[in-house]
């Protein structure tokens, strides 16, 4: 590949390696320019450019990255296009995924023009979450590194996986001493039917009986007879050692421990064996808190359908340290703001900001957040629930107009409130205000209307996850059929610009300015593009979401 200064009369062809704005229009980097570019940057003065060609025997990088991804094909794995030398794999179903890290870091050794990055071994993932991400770095690579890297990749075998919940049937013998709390009991049951549920299984009735070796085998038989794909044991007691009441208990119905203890905290005790081809567990104490624990490492692999044994138990100390520890000065919880620990862990903190000040003048006399739908919600309150089922925190509410009923219609929920004193200049001070309540930790922030209740957490969720500035897309836009619609994140890096607005405008002026920094998201669904502004477009609502109006109700 040749990379350089290349003259006009010679970039037909060429890969554009800079945006270059021109007057009414811009050419992005990537660009494989034509007649007409090439004629438009001759009009503007340009009289070359800086850009790739290639040669023979290389491979552009959209090939590249899809042969690279062809060959990394696996089971529960699905590839998108290629696109500026990129090809995201995503999960085709929740489950669990497994990746080689061996095999990875040598494919990733063979040349830094061809990249594969992963999400963690053991990630549990849902349908359509990216696992994955193949890149080839330059615009084009040669076919040979390319083909060394595509016989590696088959030559793993399945590098990378993701293996589907299975819907298991389990079943859970609770032992009981003297004295021992209610309530330990509720906890527990409540604790595992959770974890189940979530990984798509279901938990037979519970079952109780004495400490005793001798009733927790009965119960374990009367189990299996009831259909128990999984075996669970939560003792009065906790393990402590493999030839304790549980552990002795699956040995007497048949079975046999594999082994004791983890290095994962909480779930240290836990006690992991088998009756024939079920898996059976001892739970460790840990079992009746809701918070991630040993626990769930091992049930999550159960449900995908993998080996549960000393080689897969052992290798989880490395990053299995979950719990908090009193040396530290403060707990994680107080030791940093709730909204970074809200986020997922190495991730950046994105906000929501919700522009509720408005006159509604449109659809005077009423004011239309405050309108509540067929299930009594107003529109507003469906909006900041809808953001509160996604990953965006902190979420703020601009108030303005009416601002004590907005507020009351939203009494109770997880959020915080902002005034816009100056509301009545227009759309540019309620944006000003949400941004200037924004905590330092915020990396980037969705502008929300506080008029569009049919924007869902999915919607919400796929913005967030194209926001991406290393890759300079630091400002993501929804698109319906290509039309541009609402809410759009923004990175915080804009944030000044757009507190400098001024008058009825809102920051979708500054796209233009910063074209090269956009990024698309086609969503299928018209959502995006309607927000409820008179009373026509109350009537093309969904009927369940369609508020009634005071003048209508009965």
């Amino acid at each position: 590949m040749i990379f350089g200064g290349v003259a006009l009369g010679e970039a037909e062809g060429a890969i554009l390696a800079h945006t270059l704005r021109l007057p009414g229009r811009v050419i992005k980097k990537g660009t494989v320019l034509d007649a007409d570019a090439v004629a438009a940057l001759r009009e503007a003065g340009y009289e070359q450019v800086i850009a790739a060609k290639l040669e023979a025997g290389d491979v552009g990088e959209n090939e590249a990255a899809s042969r690279l991804a062809a060959a990394l094909s696996a089971p529960g794995i699905v590839a998108s296009r290629a696109g500026t030398g990129r090809v995201n794999l995503s999960a085709a179903a929740r489950g669990l995924f497994i990746v080689d890290r061996a095999a990875v870091d040598r494919l990733n050794a063979v040349d830094e023009a061809l990249t594969l990055g992963t999400l963690a071994d053991g990630s549990l993932v849902a349908p359509r979450e990216m696992v994955a991400t193949v890149k080839i770095i330059p615009f084009a690579v040669g076919e040979e590194k390319l083909a060394r890297v595509e016989a590696l990749a088959r030559a793993a075998g399945p590098m990378l996986a993701v293996h589907p919940f299975r819907p298991l049937k389990v079943g859970l013998v609770l032992t009981e001493l003297p004295g021992l709390k209610e309530s330990i009991a509720e906890n527990t049951i409540a604790a595992t039917e959770a974890r189940i549920n979530g990984l798509g299984g279901s938990l037979l009735p519970p079952r109780r009986c004495k400490h005793e070796e001798a009733a927790i085998s009965a119960e374990l038989v009367a189990l299996q007879a009831a259909g128990a794909e999984l075996l669970l044991i939560a003792g009065a007691s906790a393990v402590v050692d493999r030839r304790d009441v549980g552990p002795m208990a699956i040995v007497r119905a048949g079975g046999e421990i594999r082994h004791f203890g983890m290095p994962v905290d909480p779930g240290n005790l836990i006690c992991i064996g088998h009756i024939g081809a079920k898996p059976a567990l001892v739970l460790p104490g840990c079992a009746g808190s809701p918070k991630p624990n040993g626990i769930d490492f091992v049930l999550r692999r159960l449900a995908a359908g993998l080996d549960v044994g000393p080689a897969e138990v052992t290798r989880l100390g490395v990053g299995g340290l979950l719990k908090d520890i009193s040396a530290r000065p403060l707990p994680r919880a107080r030791a940093v703001p709730a909204a970074v620990v809200a986020a997922a862990p190495g991730r950046p903190c994105i906000a929501a900001v919700v522009l509720a000040a408005g006159r509604s003048s449109r659809m005077a006399p009423h004011h239309k957040l405050l309108l509540a739908d067929r299930t009594g919600k107003p529109i507003i309150a469906r909006v900041v629930d809808n953001l509160l089922s996604s990953p965006a925190r902190p979420i703020v509410v601009v108030l303005g107009y009416r601002g004590a009923d907005v507020r009351a219609a939203l009494r109770g929920r997880q959020i915080e409130f902002v005034e816009a004193a100056d509301y009545a200049e227009g759309l540019s001070a309620s944006l000003r205000a949400g941004l200037s309540a924004l905590p330092a930790e915020v990396a980037a922030a969705l502008v929300c209307l506080g008029d569009m209740p049919l924007i869902t957490a999915r919607v919400i969720e796929r913005l967030v996850a194209a926001y991406d500035p290393d890759e300079g897309r630091r400002i993501v836009v929804p698109t319906h059929r290509g039309q541009r619609g609402n809410p759009i994140l923004w990175d915080r890096g804009f944030f000044a610009e757009m507190r400098a607005l001024s008058g009825d405008t809102g920051a979708r002026a500054l796209l233009a300015r910063h074209a090269e920094q956009v990024a698309e998201v086609e969503i299928g669904e018209e959502a995006v593009l309607r927000d409820v502004d008179t009373p026509e477009s109350l009537a093309e609502l969904p009927a369940r979401f369609r508020p009634v109006l005071p003048a209508e109700a009965p």
